[in-house]
């Protein structure tokens, strides 16, 4: 280590013990439920978050008045952004698919204004469910006893 060395470390104020480091954020997906009308509306939409520090995509599914935002961001900032620069009502995307609830009759999901295949989401802690994947559902229902003819294997 050379003199110039020496003298920099003792004069740098950034390096030393007490260095605090930020914590990375963890890249996560952001739904947010907003009302999207028109082309107008939908790229207000678009450019709210679009130059947000972390946002690496953005899309808009405009008849399901839904915003999909992709990033290393917080979701409650995203959503207060979106808020601010549209004069929207904004809130998380409030559905789940259809295949997580517990079935027949689960209490407060059913909603009509929910699209095509979702529910709404209702925190229930002892119903802990995963999705069941297309090729778990074909063998569920390929030994079933509601369709008998169903099985080649008999």
């Amino acid at each position: 280590m050379g003199a110039l060395d020496h003298l920099s470390n003792m004069f740098d104020c950034g390096s030393g013990s007490n260095r605090k480091y930020k914590k990375r954020k963890q890249l996560q997906t952001v739904e947010i439920k907003v009302k999207i009308d028109c082309d107008g509306c939908e790229r207000k939409v678009r450019r709210s978050v679009e130059g947000m520090k972390g946002v690496t995509s953005v899309s808009v599914e405009r008849k399901q008045h839904k915003l999909t935002v992709v990033g290393y961001v917080e979701p409650h900032k995203v959503l207060s952004r979106v808020a601010f620069r549209t004069g929207k009502k904004v809130e998380l995307w409030p559905y789940v698919p259809y295949d997580i609830v517990a079935h027949p009759y689960a209490q407060g999901v059913y909603d009509k204004k929910a699209p095509a295949g979702y529910v709404r989401y209702v925190e229930d802690p002892h119903n802990q469910l995963a999705r069941a994947s297309s090729t778990e559902v074909r063998y569920t229902t390929a030994f079933s006893d509601e369709n008998p003819a169903a099985c080649s294997i008999m």
